[in-house]
Parts: C-alpha cells; sequence; structure tokens
C-alpha cells in the first residue's frame, strides 16, 4: 500500500523532496536493479503529466524527487494529483507514495 504524502511546491522554483524506504521491520530497502516513474497531473484521468526528475540511492533506501524551476513555472497555481511507482528487476511494480500536490502561485517574475 502506497504512503499518502501530500506535497506543497511553490511555482518557479527548485523543488526536491525525498522518501525513505523501509520494510516491515524498519530494514532499508535495497534499491539495486530497481527503476522509478512519478508524474503529476491536474486530475486522474488528465493526458497531460509533468514527469519528476526521479534518482534511486540504492544503498540508502532513498528516492529523490525533483522538478526544476522551469517546469513549476509551467504548473498553474492550483491542486494537483500525483504518485510515484518502483518497478523492481522482475517487472514488478508497486506504487510507492500518492497524494495531493498544491501548487502556491508566484508574484516575483
Amino acid at each position: 500500500m502506497a504512503i499518502k504524502a501530500n506535497l506543497i511546491i511553490d511555482q518557479g522554483t527548485d523543488y526536491s523532496t525525498s522518501i525513505n524506504l523501509t520494510d516491515d521491520d524498519g530494514n532499508i530497502i535495497n534499491l539495486s536493479g530497481y527503476t522509478a516513474n512519478g508524474q503529476i497531473r491536474k486530475t486522474y484521468s488528465s493526458s497531460n503529466a509533468v514527469n519528476f526528475g526521479i534518482t534511486l540511492e540504492t544503498g540508502t533506501g532513498v528516492v529523490l524527487l525533483a522538478l526544476t524551476d522551469a517546469q513549476t513555472g509551467n504548473l498553474t497555481a492550483g491542486r494537483y494529483v500525483y504518485d510515484v511507482v518502483l518497478t523492481d528487476s522482475a517487472n514488478v511494480t508497486s506504487r510507492i507514495v500518492e497524494g495531493i500536490v498544491t501548487v502556491t502561485p508566484r508574484v516575483t517574475r
């Protein structure tokens, strides 16, 4: 089951956050052999999406999500949905996090 986490992103700025993955016993999950994908969409059925830049820190179990200032600058202020999925070497896909993204409007341009 995915972690529920809501994000607040300032429009027109670089954004990053990290997710620490552990198993049920609290042990770090080794992310060797995994790939990850994550997207933001206005609604679940929207055809347009913004892709997170994702880095997997294999030995630490950390998943880093990032957006550039250009990406966040192209998002209209408001609410969005997002999720991030991991795929292992056997092609088993798991959703690790999902939630609402709130993009706050910028003033300075």
